[in-house]
């Protein structure tokens, strides 16, 4: 049996959130400061900057409801949220505002996040998990005008995971579901392109390199399976890890506390940045080339 490798000390630790953190999300920009937004089982997140390692802010949208997502929308300065009152929140953060400005209601009582994709057609899109279990709907952000619904024909249970991205076909989107099948999704025409049985158990987590067409998910049978894409648009798994991947840690967040590992700059290295979901926090590894 391999022994995993342990991970490497952090360089520091960020504390206050009083409760444990679900979902990260880095903001960099080229004129602004390094920012860490966290979203907590109790509700809240926190706006972290990363030179003083203190929280600017404190965001309460959601009714004391775990925020389960948050991610930055650099097209508008928006920023959402994502919690399990059914909701997603559209903030308003520039020049200092903290505001809601409105609120989309997904209907799911799952834990699928969703997933937002800045396209080159100058549309943001974005895909929520919907009522029923199986179902995807996309909208388009800045209007709420609804693009697709995508339902699998086959049973393949419950949604639990998805990523959506930009190719030159046009947006796709690879959904990780209840039977351990992920499926890849044409949105524009809201047909499935391919399936891939990647794991025996539920797909709990997974991400997708859009430079090297690599996909990686995560089960909750505890293993890795990394795929491809291939030119045909057919998803191709070609390995499998047991509770690890090749690489080095580079950020995990647990508990009450985040512990940053690595530089930020490391998504632009020549390796896989890839992140997984475990136990109570949330990993980002690099895989080799």
């Amino acid at each position: 049996m391999v022994m995993a490798r342990p991970p490497p000390d952090p360089l520091f630790t960020l504390r206050g959130s009083a409760a444990p953190v679900n979902t990260l999300q880095f903001h960099c920009s080229t004129a602004g400061r390094p920012l860490l937004y966290s979203g907590s089982e109790k509700g809240c997140v926190h706006v972290w900057n990363l030179n003083n390692r203190r929280a600017e802010r404190v965001l309460e949208g959601h009714d004391g409801a775990s925020v389960i997502w948050v991610s930055t929308v650099d097209s508008t300065d928006a920023f959402l949220s994502q919690g399990r009152d059914m909701r997603v929140c559209v903030w308003d953060l520039h020049e200092g505002r903290s505001a809601v400005t409105h609120s989309l209601r997904t209907g799911s009582v799952g834990f699928c996040q969703c997933s937002l994709l800045e396209a080159e057609t100058n549309k943001t899109l974005l895909a929520l998990p919907a009522e029923h279990t199986e179902e995807i709907k996309v909208m388009e952000l800045d209007s709420q005008t609804p693009v697709r619904s995508l339902i699998p024909d086959s049973k393949q249970g419950m949604l639990m995971c998805m990523k959506m991205f930009q190719a030159e076909s046009g947006p796709l989107l690879c959904a990780g579901y209840e039977d351990g099948s992920v499926v890849l999704w044409d949105v524009s025409h809201g047909r499935p392109l391919s399936c891939l049985k990647a794991h025996p158990e539920p797909v709990m987590c997974l991400d997708f390199d859009t430079d090297r067409q690599k996909g990686i998910s995560g089960s909750s049978d505890k293993t890795l399976t990394s795929w491809t894409i291939d030119s045909q648009q057919n998803l191709q798994g070609f390995s499998g890890s047991d509770g690890g991947v090749d690489g080095k840690q580079l950020l995990s967040a647990a508990d009450k506390d985040i512990q940053a590992g690595q530089p930020l700059q490391s998504r632009h290295t020549h390796s896989t940045l890839m992140g997984v979901c475990a136990g109570g926090g949330v990993l980002l590894w690099v895989t080799p080339g």
